[in-house]
C-alpha cells in the first residue's frame, strides 16, 4: 500500500472511529474542550506545570483502546510548525528561567519547550477525539453541544471533499503509473498538467456529488438522524467531574513544587 492509499485508509476509518465507545461522543467532546482550555491557558513559562497535563492523552488513549505510540507519532507532525514559532526564543530570551540537575535553562529555552508541548498535547487530544468517536461523531456531537449547524455542515463537508480530492488524485496516479512505462517520477514540466487537472476533476466530482445531494431533497443542512447516538448517562457526568476537576488542579496548583521537582 502506497502513502497516498495508506492515508485515504485513514481518512475513511477517521469517519467511523476505531476505539471503544463506552462514553457518550459529548462527554468526550466536553472533556477534550475543558483539557485544552485548561492547559492552553498554562502560563509559557510553566512548564513544571505543563507536564502533568501530559498525563491525560496516555491514559485517554488506554480507556479509548487505542495505541497511544501511534498517536504520538502522528501527532509529531505538528512540531516542525512549533518549533519554527518559538525558534527565536532561547537566542533572544537568555534571562535565567528552571533549574534542572544543577543545570541552568535560561527562560528562552523553558516558553520554546512549553510552546513545542503544547502543541503535541493539543494534536494527541484532537486525535483521540477523532479516533474515539469519529470525525461525523465529533461534528454531531459539536452540534448538541450549540456549536451553530453551519460550521457543523461546512466541517463535514470539507472532511467529503476531502477525500473525492485524495480519490481523484489517487486515480490519476494509477493512471500515469499504468501509462508510464516504467517511469515513477512526474518531470517538473509534467507537475502543472498534473495539478491542474486534479482541481478539473475534482471540482468535476464535487458539482456531480452537490447536484446528487440536490436531487434527495438537500438543504444546506445535515439531517439529525444518528444511528449509532449514545445517549448520556450517569457515567457521562461522572466522568466530566472527574476530569475537570483534575485539570483545575493542574491548572491552579503547582503539584512539581509540592512534591519539590521545581
Amino acid at each position: 500500500m502506497g502513502k497516498l492509499e495508506k492515508a485515504l485508509s485513514e481518512i475513511q476509518d477517521m469517519q467511523r472511529g476505531g476505539g471503544e465507545q463506552s462514553l457518550s461522543p459529548l462527554c468526550l467532546l466536553l472533556v477534550t474542550v475543558v483539557y485544552l482550555v485548561a492547559m492552553l491557558s498554562v502560563p509559557v513559562d510553566s512548564l513544571t506545570m505543563l507536564i502533568w497535563f501530559a498525563v491525560f492523552p496516555i491514559i485517554g488513549a488506554g480507556l479509548s483502546g487505542l495505541d497511544f505510540s501511534g498517536i504520538f507519532l502522528k501527532s509529531l507532525i505538528a512540531l516542525p510548525f512549533a518549533a519554527l514559532i518559538g525558534l527565536f526564543n532561547p537566542i533572544f530570551d537568555t534571562a535565567p528561567g528552571i533549574h534542572a540537575g544543577g543545570i541552568e535553562v535560561s527562560h528562552g529555552w523553558v516558553t520554546f519547550f512549553s510552546i513545542c508541548l503544547r502543541a503535541l498535547l493539543s494534536v494527541q487530544a484532537l486525535l483521540i477525539l477523532t479516533s474515539s468517536c469519529g470525525f461525523i461523531g465529533m461534528c454531531r456531537s459539536m452540534r448538541r453541544a450549540g456549536v451553530p449547524e453551519f460550521l457543523t455542515t461546512q466541517l463535514q463537508m470539507v472532511y467529503r471533499y476531502l477525500t473525492v480530492l485524495m480519490q481523484e488524485s489517487l486515480d490519476m496516479r494509477r493512471a500515469r503509473e499504468a501509462r508510464g512505462y516504467g517511469k515513477k517520477h512526474l518531470s517538473l514540466k509534467m507537475w502543472g498538467a498534473f495539478v491542474g487537472q486534479l482541481f478539473l476533476r475534482t471540482l468535476n466530482r464535487a458539482d456531480n456529488i452537490h447536484r446528487a445531494m440536490l436531487a434527495r431533497g438537500f438543504t444546506g443542512q445535515i439531517p439529525h438522524y444518528e444511528p449509532r447516538r449514545q445517549s448520556w448517562r450517569l457515567r457521562d457526568t461522572a466522568i466530566l467531574i472527574i476530569s475537570a476537576g483534575l485539570f483545575a488542579i493542574f491548572r491552579f496548583v503547582d503539584l512539581s513544587a509540592l512534591l519539590g521537582f521545581k
